[in-house]
């Protein structure tokens, strides 16, 4: 009996966000949900397992364990995958793509142990049925995923797919973008509801913009996407599958005008969120201008959520002491009765903007290792104004 048929799975997540990953998966309805390091063990039944594929906001994949067993050589690497009844999964006419780690176990080489289980795969359907199916790694229609950690191996289904952080609107990206996960991430922790207007003065190619328009207006995560990994499962229920999707395709709201705004001083980069933004829904409330934050009069009881360059090319660390040091200037004077969220993949520019953050709140971008910086400016009356 394979593994996920006891409706265990596991979702991998982004480095430092493994609670509030939890949390979201609770919600969406996992149960004897269990943290480690990059990812959570959950329990659910299909529609759940649906429904968390194609809402969440915070999760990277999810994976559906197929068999898990010791393994010290690539050998037994290979015989074990060859008693695996693949075909459950993926036909002859479908291909198949495999993802793999390996940590702390004598099988090193991620990238062999990835050829040595496509090797056992294709021996099975080559042994019984003569022909075999084709590997595609740019755009799979089976994804599998291999993981080797101690010795333990576990072989895995990917019922998502491609990663859960391609949303389908980031056809254009900057330079450095901020991940979608991220993006939704800071959203999360900001709890910004549209009761007052989020603005970010540094949009690029507008994936804050594009995560709060599609967190406001409650459209799924996965909209826009057409195949999940989950259709390659057996006891796939496609009934079972419309109906989890109409269900949120019905919350769906249209968002007022006024409350998401976005800007930048390139002219480019605007040009690139606009283009972003085109493929959601209700994209046209946004509100984009090409201006520098500098020449903005006020901003006030308001959230404010930005991603500033952080140096990453020689040379320009200077200009970007700078521009952290204006920030924190026009936070002071400029924004009363605002929350500041602002990620820098460079906690070292936190002093440059000179203020006292209400919290520092450690978060990776793919790879890269930041900060998210809460700085709450509140005084006064609060009303808004946006000048």
């Amino acid at each position: 009996m394979y593994e996920y048929k006891q409706n265990g799975f596991f979702a991998q997540v982004t480095g430092k966000m493994e609670a509030i990953c939890e949390e979201e998966l609770i919600e969406l309805g996992a149960t004897e949900t269990k943290t480690t390091y990059k990812g959570i063990y959950f329990n659910a039944d299909l529609p759940t397992l649906y429904k968390i594929n194609y809402a969440s906001r915070l999760l990277s994949r999810v994976l559906a364990p197929l068999i898990t067993f010791p393994c010290h050589t690539t050998n037994a690497l290979i015989q074990k995958a060859k008693k695996i009844h693949w075909e459950d999964f993926c036909s002859l006419e479908k291909t198949f793509a495999i993802s793999s780690s390996v940590s702390k176990s004598r099988i090193t080489n991620s990238l062999y142990a990835s050829q040595c289980l496509k090797d056992g795969i294709v021996d099975y359907f080559r042994d019984k049925y003569g022909k075999r199916p084709d590997v595609e790694v740019v755009n799979p229609d089976v994804r599998f995923n291999l993981h080797i950690e101690k010795d333990i191996t576990v072989i895995s289904l990917d019922t998502s797919g491609e990663s859960l952080h391609k949303r389908g609107y980031r056809l254009l990206a900057g330079e450095a973008p901020m991940q979608e996960t991220l993006a939704a991430v800071i959203l999360r922790l900001s709890k910004w509801d549209g009761e007052n207007t989020l603005w970010d003065p540094m949009c690029g190619s507008g994936t804050i913009l594009c995560e709060a328009l599609m967190h406001y207006c409650r459209i799924p995560a996965q909209k826009l996407r057409k195949k999940f990994g989950f259709f390659n499962m057996p006891d796939f229920d496609r009934n079972t599958w419309n109906k989890v999707k109409e269900e949120y395709d019905n919350k769906i709201r249209p968002l007022p005008k006024n409350i998401i705004r976005g800007s930048d001083k390139s002219k480019k980069a605007i040009e690139v969120a606009k283009n972003n933004l085109s493929h959601l829904p209700y994209s046209d409330s946004v509100d984009l201008s090409c201006l520098p934050f500098q020449q903005v009069k006020e901003f006030e009881n308001g959230t404010l959520i930005t991603n500033p360059p952080y140096g990453m090319r020689l040379g320009e660390m200077k200009e970007v002491q700078e521009l952290y040091k204006e920030l924190g200037d026009f936070l002071k004077t400029n924004c009363i009765d605002t929350s500041a969220f602002i990620y820098t993949g460079n906690p070292e520019l936190r002093k440059y903007i000179g203020l006292k953050t209400t919290r520092r709140i450690p978060l990776d971008n793919g790879k890269l290792e930041g900060v998210l910086l809460q700085i709450d400016s509140y005084k006064g009356s609060k009303k808004k104004k946006w000048e």
